[in-house]
């Protein structure tokens, strides 16, 4: 007879089922597993029989076979500990099959039979509500499941317990989803000196998820600007929250089983290497494109990065996801993230400052600002440059906006976007339109038509150039409150395109 439990493998984001069965059958005495296991699935036998052994549960004198179907797909993690344990004990009969039959089960067990949390507890849920099974996991990982709601989550301390509630002697009750995480104390724009021009890109930068080059001297403030971006985006949405927690959860990221409504904002150093910007290494993990999903992604020192690093983000900043292909694995990932980068103008910092800058002025600036390649850079929606804050002005009293104050115009614009672009799935913000979509909403007057006309003819745009101006537009006027595009909107527009952030 052979007893099944069933449990998850990750691909992504994805959970796809995995039918743990066992088998007892007479023979030489043997414990082994089958189906692609990693070496941490190959150690569970261990954990297994330990832990059974500390509820005083012996192993019979007999073969036992462990296999995990689909068997040609990669089995990693040490989460298969728990329902290789559950298909063991249902074939021993010391639990009903018919209950473990009806739960998705992850978990890594310690030799005392007590459970560890894993990663993935909520992609896990998802799967357990599209098979409509109960999710049985360690109880540090059940506040973080029953955010799905779509599946009862049973959140065990120990294997001991999980025999108690299988047997009907002490049922456990279901878990409850973990606390909204309250946002942290965001910094204020108002901390910033000057730089309203700046101040004025990132607003639109929010308001449309626009990607944002930031060029200037060192010290004149590109990464405090980034800094207080986050204070002043819309929080998540419920869906937009749960997809970017599935992320996290992959990654292992989720503290304590809380979502926050928070928009992730990651920023990694300019040593990152192309498996931790994009994705890969051991079991193909998302990057921080990925962990930026719906957020915000900031590099700063951007010439610094390696330019193999540089040129992955090309694809994903066009379509939103990312596929990390390796010889055992080809995985997708979402990341429709906003990229803010910072850069100075050139390798010393000082090209704006003719009495401080090198002598290989101004080719020093091209040469270093050449590292990043057109293609890229078209792909920049707003450029502009941060000019030093002269000593005399930090002494002035803070008199800018808060960016609370922003943040209202920013959710204004999104709930704008949000209710137009309601019948189109793919499309969120404005940064998202193209072809039929872009030419029905964002067709400027035929001042705005002319003026374009004229900038692409004069400066020789790019269709990307052209089109990522028009969205731009369709920005600032929704930050207007305005239903069509306007000239001063295109007007605009061109001035955060065309600037001396080498042209394109």
């Amino acid at each position: 007879m052979v007893a099944r439990a069933y449990t998850v493998a990750f691909e992504g984001v994805s959970a796809r089922p995995v039918e743990v069965q066992c088998a007892v059958t007479p023979g030489m005495p043997a414990f082994s597993i089958v189906g692609l296991p990693d070496k941490a699935v190959s150690e569970a036998r261990d954990r297994v029989r330990t832990a059974l052994s500390s509820l005083a549960i012996a192993l019979p004198s007999k073969r036992i076979t462990i296999n995990l179907s689909p068997a040609d797909m990669p089995k990693e993690g040490s989460h298969f500990d728990l329902p290789i344990a559950l298909s063991l004990l249902a074939a021993l009969e010391i639990i009903p099959q018919d209950a473990v039959q009806d739960t998705t089960a992850l978990g890594e067990l310690s030799l005392d039979g007590s459970l560890v949390p894993v990663i993935g507890a909520l992609p896990a849920a998802m799967s357990a509500a599209e098979d409509e099974r109960t999710l049985l996991c360690p109880k540090a990982s059940g506040a973080e499941a029953a955010w799905v709601g779509a599946c009862q989550v049973i959140a065990a301390q120990s294997l001991a317990d999980i025999v108690r509630h299988f047997t009907g002697q002490s049922p456990l009750p279901p878990a409850k989803p973990g606390e909204v995480l309250d946002d942290p104390l965001g910094r204020c724009m108002r901390d910033v000196k000057g730089q309203e021009r700046a101040k004025r890109a990132m607003e639109i930068a929010a308001a449309g998820r626009h990607h944002l080059m930031m060029v200037g001297a060192p010290g004149s403030g590109k990464s405090m600007l980034a800094a207080r971006l986050p204070g002043i985006l819309p929080p998540l949405s419920a869906a937009e929250a749960l997809e970017t927690s599935m992320i996290h959860s992959i990654a292992g990221l989720l503290d304590a089983g809380g979502i926050s409504r928070t928009r992730p904002f990651r920023e990694p150093h300019h040593t990152a290497s192309m498996a931790a910007i994009v994705g890969g290494g051991r079991g193909a993990k998302p990057g921080e494109i990925s962990l930026a999903h719906n957020g915000v992604l900031f590099m700063d020192e951007f010439p610094e990065f390696p330019r193999t690093v540089l040129e992955t983000l090309r694809q994903p900043m066009e379509t939103g996801q990312v596929m990390v292909a390796r010889a055992n694995a080809h995985v997708h990932y979402p990341c429709r993230f906003m990229l803010v980068a910072a850069a100075n103008p050139c390798k010393c910092g000082n090209l704006s400052d003719p009495a401080r800058a090198c002598a290989r002025a101004p080719v020093c600036g091209q040469d270093y600002l050449g590292r990043i390649s057109g293609p890229l850079m078209d792909r920049f929606d707003l450029r502009v440059e941060v000019p030093p804050v002269a000593y005399t002005d930090l002494d002035l009293p803070a008199n800018g906006e808060a960016s609370a104050q922003i943040s209202e115009r920013v959710t204004r614009a999104r709930d704008l976007q949000t209710a137009r672009y309601g019948d189109f799935p793919d499309v969120r913000v404005n940064a998202e339109i193209e072809g039929a979509i872009l030419d029905q909403f964002a067709t400027p007057d035929p001042e705005g038509k002319a003026l374009l006309a004229r900038v692409a003819d004069r400066f020789g745009l790019t269709a990307r150039g052209y089109h990522r101006i028009l969205r731009v537009a369709r920005t600032i006027a929704d930050l207007d409150g305005s239903d069509a595009v306007r000239q001063p909107h295109v007007a605009e527009a061109v001035s955060f395109r065309i600037t001396g952030c080498r042209d394109t």
